[in-house]
């Protein structure tokens, strides 16, 4: 057991898609890569320009949700060698820490011969974050349509349409989740919600059925955006013009700051969604980058074709995308 390593693939995510705040949830093709194995004692390596800051001592959130899963299991493993490649930003609204914690449990549990399943992993990994999106995207790849009562999540997964692509725009500044999350209102009027939730209905049936048209009808939110604006200049008539310059419809993704755009692959009008994202931050003074990503298909996955004798970014250098 000491000699075996184990590497995974997990991808990040975008949450709430506009109105479905804390329940849909979409895997992106921007990922992070996890190797882990047994030692003597702990050793925690970090590489990318996306680790600066993460913890390299057992307070390292890899490191803690592994031991998470071995106390599921039964089994105890104290001292861990963890290997981290990531090309997810930190804090920036694509799920980071929810693509660590579900690398983090699919690696030790495949560490120890996979004796979780996916839903106890989904469990834990919900419960961990509170709310099911992020994670269940990460891990079941896809469209997540899910909820937690606070004891149990539950999940749909939807296969995403092949003409569907994301634009997003990143901000260079961070927005810890807490922040954003601590303006949102404690109360909602009966009006907001049913608005909300009609919403939220449409999108997930456009989604489900393809029909990409009322995607810029249902991509409509007054829950969590509206109280977010402030925190982000710009983002206001980027939600608001988006769809007039080629995007099927715009959202917050997550907590933020990123903001995201669905587009139709075969949309000729690409490049000039691009330039009005960045003209439009940049007259607010806020420096991003723009990136171009399509649903990730698969979730996490344990990669099992790699040289065991070379490093992990040996391994995975023809796939970053530094």
């Amino acid at each position: 057991m000491t000699d075996k390593k184990v590497r995974v693939k997990v991808p990040a995510s975008t949450a709430n898609l506009g109105p479905g705040f804390d329940t849909l949830g979409m895997a992106l093709d921007i990922y992070a890569w996890i190797e882990m194995g047994i030692c003597d004692q702990t050793r925690i390596h970090l590489f990318g320009d996306q680790m600066q800051g993460v913890a390299t001592d057992k307070s390292n959130l890899i490191y803690k949700v592994a031991q998470m899963v071995f106390d599921k299991a039964g089994v105890v493993y104290p001292e861990l060698e963890i290997s981290m490649y990531s090309d997810i930003p930190l804090t920036r609204g694509l799920g980071s820490s929810a693509s660590a914690i579900i690398g983090g449990m699919a690696a030790a549990n495949a560490l120890i011969g996979s004796p979780l399943d996916h839903d106890t992993i989904f469990q834990m990994a919900t419960g961990l974050e509170r709310h099911p999106d992020n994670v269940g995207a990460s891990l079941f790849g896809g469209l997540v349509v899910a909820f937690w009562d606070g004891e149990r999540a539950e999940h749909i997964r939807i296969e995403p349409s092949d003409r569907l692509e994301v634009l997003v725009a990143i901000p260079e500044f961070q927005l810890p989740t807490e922040k954003a999350r601590g303006v949102l209102p404690q109360q909602l009027s009966l009006k907001d919600a049913v608005f909300n939730v009609g919403h939220c209905s449409v999108l997930v049936a456009a989604l489900s059925s393809g029909n990409l048209d009322m995607i810029p009808r249902a991509m409509k939110d007054v829950l969590h955006q509206p109280y977010r604006a402030a925190l982000i200049p710009g983002m206001e008539t980027i939600l608001r013009e988006a769809v007039q310059h080629g995007a099927l419809g715009a959202a917050l993704s997550g907590a933020g700051p990123t903001l995201l755009t669905l587009v139709d692959r075969e949309s000729p009008r690409k490049d000039e969604l691009e330039r009005f994202l960045l003209d439009t931050l940049g007259k607010e003074g806020i420096s991003a980058k723009t990136m171009w990503l399509k649903p990730d298909r698969q979730g996490v996955r344990v990669l099992t074709d790699f040289d065991i004798n070379s490093t992990l970014f040996e391994n995975i250098k023809g796939e970053v995308r530094a």
